[in-house]
């Protein structure tokens, strides 16, 4: 474990463990690193090297009052990449993290890529427009602003006890440690990066970012993705992907990294070693 200081003074949190191919991940909003521990402990022991930062505003991170936008985390992400003289390195991003990964790729080239994945993530556009009417109407995003300033501890109680983890669906068991380790990784990370992150989220357009990537991308979504959408975001990336591949999950609920790790993990080895 360790930290960088980027060009513009923010300290970034990382980790770094193991040897050989290096897989890099980036997170969901509002999380850290901290929410890969179950796939960056099972690809340690396949023998990767595994890495994970904590985004800026997030986790143990610099609390920055700006800079909450793709570019800025597509740089961090470089930062790092290039501090730590990663190459031939497999990019995986969850959610807000897939966008992360594809405006990094897009923005900073393949040189020291060789593969990617991206898991229930917000490309190509999460927000409804004239061109994209499947998306998520702006006033929702807006509501998730107005609970976030409100009340950020009640409102990271509610998201991850209902829609993020599928524990409003019926027959589910809920998990209370589950729902308090999310709890605790929002809560860890700054009010005003992860307020300007949900603009971040929704409302950058990866359209042309994915048209850009030439290297092997595996885009895995659940159907059942309450938060990010099935039918806007999983299987348009793939389409525009010029090496995409999409796996999809009928049931599977926004956290399946979390709730289906051994079937994520499983799904993720096969692609990176085919």
């Amino acid at each position: 474990m360790g930290t960088i200081t980027t060009s513009d003074g923010t300290e970034i949190f990382y980790k770094d463990w193991g040897s050989e191919q290096p897989i890099v991940f980036s997170h969901g909003w509002p999380l850290s690193s901290d929410d890969w521990d179950a796939q960056m402990l099972f690809f340690l022991q396949q023998g990767y090297r595994v890495v994970a930062h904590d985004r800026r505003g997030h986790g143990r991170s610099t609390q920055t009052g700006d800079g909450h936008d793709m570019d800025h985390y597509a740089d961090d992400l470089r930062a790092v990449v290039e501090h730590l003289d990663l190459r031939d390195a497999i990019h995986v991003g969850h959610s807000t993290g897939g966008g992360e990964v594809v405006h990094y790729l897009a923005r900073h080239g393949e040189d020291r890529a060789s593969k990617a994945a991206i898991l229930c993530a917000v490309p190509p556009l999460m927000v409804k427009t004239d061109a994209n009417p499947e998306g998520l109407p702006k006033d929702v995003f807006d509501d998730l602003q107005a609970q976030l300033a409100a009340n950020r501890s009640e409102f990271y109680r509610a998201l991850p006890s209902g829609p993020f983890y599928g524990f409003n669906r019926p027959g589910a068991e809920p998990s209370e440690a589950v729902i308090a380790n999310w709890w605790r990784q929002g809560m860890m990370g700054g009010a005003k990066a992860h307020y300007d992150g949900i603009v971040a989220f929704s409302q950058t357009d990866f359209t042309e970012d994915l048209r850009q990537i030439g290297i092997p991308v595996l885009v895995m979504h659940s159907e059942d993705d309450q938060i990010v959408p099935y039918v806007a975001s999983g299987p348009k990336s793939a389409e525009l992907l010029k090496n995409g591949v999409l796996k999809t999950y009928a049931d599977y609920p926004h956290g399946m990294p979390t709730t289906h790790a051994d079937v994520i993990n499983a799904d993720l080895l096969e692609f990176l070693r085919s």
